[in-house]
């Protein structure tokens, strides 16, 4: 009743509550009344509860607290970052992290109707530097994890869309908070939290290629490479989310791009992170990929570029079964299209340096075989769940099959006959011609399927061992996904002829093919 609800209200402003039973969900509108309407301690006590009731002990109440539809905690949070300090900003900034966690808040607190509110109050604090500037980056980061949400909270501006010419704009405040971080931050400190913490933001800001463009427009590719480049740290020692960590990945992200790629060029990235490839691991599979991308010369890549055809082929097997690599990354950390760009350049480093051998893994071509066939028989399936089409992957695994086809297509020492190899370059060829006849392949791509095509017909009568443990490979990875196995192998029967010649002029009809009369 309004009475109870007004009794509540005076508890909550006089600080009575010490002693009362925990507060619930039911609570909620007393507090935000009290948080709306007082400021101070009585305020901080009642952003406290909010904090309490969302904290790792109440992960339950999470998402009703924000997803119900029956309060609007948000926007006073969001009010409490600006207007409090001390242990009001704190809590604040705090249930708003928690709050941030579950998938379904982050729809809502990026691109709901709160959304603004949000994100304008956490860009203030970090803007004033407050000592809750962290706890912001931390709490737009989580969000950013939305991937639909980057766009919204890189451009974020009250300015609106001259986001870019305005100084207080999310991406021109973490410019600045990049620009001003001491060269050496003493691990820790409040200055190399808010440091570490805005390149793990911008590290989520740039998975898309538009975001990407807009921060080649900023000094933030040249503060991450500087980053990487005055790190007393070596490689190994890099902890997942350390400030190196999050660098070399917004430096990866930044390197795939034609419009951004220039930006991270001209920092010297390949200087920086060439020595990096040598070191393994996840920092050494990111540093290999950018230098890929960033077109590195092939004498730069250990071990004769071996160590990097290893990896990245892992990375893309392990993207394609859905699974991570044990103490490296999880699923999901890397886009199927940078695992196949990244070979594909790495195909093209290796064939202007003579050592394409090294990219013609059997079991790598086959995955690309399989992204290129997957497009193929989606495109005239019935909405059927066994392919997986990626166009954009698919365009570099095609660009990869033309540059590794020399030593795809070597012959073996005998040189005999193979009716295996035959085979495979006929179902390949067809393949590949059904791959480039999809409408809305680009013309590069065309060209690319369609010499392809032609080299492998051409490969037809001599035994050629790689293209024959390719085609295998990539025959037993459809069947694990109970493909039909018939689309690419040649139906036609032949020519029906008798003592007057050919009848292939004859009308056809019939279950069995062409009637003779």
């Amino acid at each position: 009743t309004n009475t109870t609800f007004e009794k509540q209200k005076i508890k909550f402003k006089m600080g009575s509550d010490k002693d009362s039973k925990p507060k619930t969900l039911d609570d909620i509108p007393a507090l935000l009344d009290v948080i709306e309407g007082s400021q101070g301690e009585e305020s901080a006590a009642a952003i406290k509860s909010i904090y309490e009731l969302c904290d790792v002990g109440h992960k339950q109440n999470r998402v009703p607290m924000v997803c119900s539809g029956k309060w609007d905690v948000l926007t006073p949070l969001a009010a409490c970052l600006i207007k409090e300090s001390g242990d009001g900003r704190h809590l604040a900034c705090l249930a708003l992290n928690n709050l941030s966690i579950p998938t379904e808040n982050k729809r809502k607190m990026a691109l709901g109707p709160a959304s603004k509110s949000v994100i304008s109050a956490l860009t203030e604090v970090i803007k004033d530097d407050k000592q809750e500037s962290y706890l912001c980056c931390i709490c737009l980061m989580n969000l950013s994890f939305l991937e639909a949400s980057i766009g919204t909270i890189l451009q974020y501006s009250e300015e609106g869309s001259n986001f870019l010419d305005d100084p207080n704009s999310l991406i021109r405040v973490l410019e600045k908070v990049l620009g001003n971080a001491p060269s050496a931050p003493k691990a820790g400190t409040g200055k190399s939290e808010v440091c570490r913490w805005a390149c793990g933001l911008i590290k989520n800001l740039s998975k898309s290629e538009e975001n990407c463009k807009y921060l080649a427009q900023t000094s933030i590719p040249e503060r991450v490479v500087e980053n990487i480049k005055s790190s007393t740290n070596s490689p190994s020692q890099w902890t997942t989310n350390s400030l190196e960590d999050f660098s070399l990945f917004v430096t990866l992200n930044l390197s795939q791009w034609p419009d951004s790629k220039e930006s991270v060029v001209s920092a010297s990235a390949v200087d920086v992170i060439s020595p990096i490839m040598a070191d393994g691991d996840l920092q050494g599979l990111k540093a290999t990929m950018a230098c890929a991308f960033l077109g590195a010369p092939w004498s730069s890549f250990p071990d004769g570029g071996s160590a990097a055809a290893e990896s990245v082929s892992e990375l893309m097997a392990n993207i394609v079964e859905k699974k991570g690599k044990d103490g490296q990354y999880a699923y999901g950390v890397f886009k199927l299209y940078t695992a196949t760009k990244a070979y594909r350049e790495l195909s093209a480093a290796a064939k202007a340096g003579n050592n394409v051998g090294v990219l013609a893994i059997p079991s790598a071509i086959a995955l690309q075989f399989k992204i290129l066939s997957d497009l193929v028989l989606a495109d005239g399936a019935d909405g059927g769940t066994k392919y997986a089409p990626d166009s954009m992957s698919a365009e570099y695994c095609i660009g990869t099959v033309q540059n590794v086809l020399p030593a795809l297509l070597e012959t073996s020492e005998t040189s005999t006959n193979s009716s295996q190899t035959d085979k495979a370059c006929q179902e390949l060829e067809q393949m590949l011609i059904a791959y480039g006849d999809i409408s809305g392949t680009s013309s590069s791509a065309k060209a690319s399927a369609s010499d392809s095509a032609s080299q492998i017909k051409g490969a037809v009568g001599s035994a050629r061992p790689a293209i024959e443990d390719s085609h295998e490979l990539w025959i037993q990875l459809r069947k694990k996904e109970g493909q039909p196995m018939d689309q690419f192998v040649t139906k036609e029967a032949g020519i029906e002829a008798d003592q007057s010649g050919p009848l292939d002029f004859m009308p056809c009809g019939g279950d069995s093919g062409c009637v003779i009369c």
